[in-house]
């Protein structure tokens, strides 16, 4: 991974376009490809990105952008779409080179790590003729829990969370922006799944076109007897 501090100016071109005027950032270069721009408030998400695969070429400024101060202009363009970056640089103030190693992963809470593998398994909770493509389904900033297709062949992604809050309803409109950019993965909706979800996180992930999902922990184990039940 390299880091870098650097005064930028950034310029996204593909299923939207995007601009971000100089100021300092937070620069990171990852080993799969991928390209996040960060700057110092909004928690972890990055202000623009590129998810790999995809190729970082350095250049030279043309003349304009020399005449305005650029020292050195970073192409990043996926291999895959026609989704490009150009990051200009016009200063740098530090910047760090390591190979990070082996990831073991994230090791999720016992319920939370359980709920994904039984919904994974039960599938068909999410609604009649839904099928699993995959756990873990890898993206530049993280796996999302389940990837699935709907009874029309779309795709799905899926967060599971023991409760679901605002920041799970942020994760997840995080990993549907960025896959988002995958034509081969359009179209794509996002379902948020929970043994309980609190009502502003349903509200604002209604508001983004993003499904509420309510689990029962105990029927999904099979530990949930109707037959026992006085109501």
């Amino acid at each position: 991974m390299r880091v870098v501090i650097a005064r930028c100016a950034v310029d996204y071109s593909g299923r939207l376009d995007a601009h971000l005027d100089p100021a300092t950032r937070l620069l990171m270069l990852k080993a799969d490809g991928s390209v996040l721009i960060h700057s110092d408030g909004g928690s972890y998400k990055p202000l623009n990105w590129m998810s790999p695969p995809a190729v970082m070429r350095v250049r030279e400024p043309d003349s304009d952008e020399r005449e305005a101060g650029v020292q050195e202009v970073w192409d990043v363009q996926h291999q895959k779409t026609n989704d490009h970056l150009a990051v200009q640089i016009f200063e740098v103030y530090a910047q760090m080179e390591r190979e990070l190693g082996f990831e073991p992963g994230l090791v999720k809470d016992g319920v939370e790590a359980h709920l994904q593998e039984l919904l994974a398994e039960q599938v068909q909770r999410l609604g009649t003729g839904y099928r699993l493509v995959r756990r873990e389904y890898p993206t530049a900033i993280g796996p999302v829990d389940l990837m699935v297709l709907d009874p029309e062949g779309a795709h799905v992604a899926v967060e599971v969370k023991r409760r679901g809050e605002i920041d799970g309803v942020e994760q997840l409109t995080r990993y549907l922006e960025l896959l988002g950019r995958d034509s081969t993965l359009t179209p794509l909706r996002g379902i948020f799944a929970a043994q309980e979800i609190k009502p502003q996180a349903r509200t604002v992930a209604e508001d983004r076109g993003i499904e509420c999902v309510i689990l029962d922990y105990d029927e999904m184990r099979g530990f949930d007897r109707p037959e026992d039940r006085l109501f």
